[in-house]
């Protein structure tokens, strides 16, 4: 398990990037599994690894677990590398805003 320090920013970075409510995560991941003719069950919708953040998102500090740790830092590594964190947001290339959705990162969000 990581230690005290590293563990709070490890919860503060995952925080920075995942811009994105349970509510609106949930959302997207049932409206971006939905087709013509079925729509998921809510358990269901999604990648493994959007699943794995929306539990994150409800859960405690205290209560994360060594693969809890290991998405959160999957998350901010992917959003860190994918996304401009620092400039404002664009929205030409929509692919990209919908697979950083998929972990909980927005781009157009401020």
């Amino acid at each position: 398990m990581a230690d005290a320090l590293e563990l709070d920013a490890l919860w503060e970075d995952f925080h920075r990037v995942v811009n994105m409510t349970s509510a609106e995560l949930s959302d997207w991941l049932r409206v971006r599994d939905s087709g013509e003719l079925t729509e998921p069950m809510p358990d269901d919708a999604g990648p493994p690894l959007g699943q794995h953040v929306l539990a994150i998102l409800q859960k405690r500090r205290t209560d994360l677990t060594e693969d809890d740790l290991e998405a959160m830092r999957k998350v901010v590594d992917t959003v860190t590398s994918q996304a401009d964190l620092e400039n404002e947001p664009q929205s030409a290339d929509t692919r990209l805003r919908h697979r950083l959705m998929t972990v909980g990162h927005d781009p157009l969000k401020p």
